[in-house]
């Protein structure tokens, strides 16, 4: 079994929305706290706080029930099998309504940054 910290992060706040729980612990690493970050500024979560130690995330989750909707997170490159693209082949998400979340060269960016940057990196997830 491989362990695959970026989808245990996607499971755990896709599983908060589903349970309609307001806060989610995480436990920490500096790349998990970039993609937070992000979908913080895209307003997919309330906001995060890092706990003092390092040990952990809390992220505070949007209210299902006052937001109505329910974002929906997807794994695309996995440890045993890595997708890599170009700055030209980044297209929008779900005719823009959703975001990639690409690692790249100049750090964890949304795919609309790395267009606009002309960068490609390691295609990671999706967000809708």
């Amino acid at each position: 079994m491989i362990n695959d910290p970026i989808a245990d992060l996607l499971t755990r706040v896709r599983n908060g929305y589903l349970a309609r729980l307001a806060v989610v612990s995480i436990p920490y690493s500096a790349l998990k706290e970039q993609i937070i970050s992000i979908l913080k500024k895209n307003a997919y979560i309330v906001s995060y706080t890092v706990s003092e130690n390092k040990r952990e995330i809390i992220v505070h989750l949007n209210d299902v029930r006052k937001t109505k909707y329910l974002p929906s997170f997807n794994r695309i490159s996995r440890p045993g099998q890595r997708i890599y693209i170009k700055s030209a082949d980044v297209r929008k998400s779900r005719n823009g309504h959703g975001i990639y979340i690409l690692s790249t060269p100049k750090g964890v960016i949304t795919g609309y940054e790395a267009y606009s940057l002309g960068t490609g990196g390691e295609l990671l997830c999706e967000v809708y």
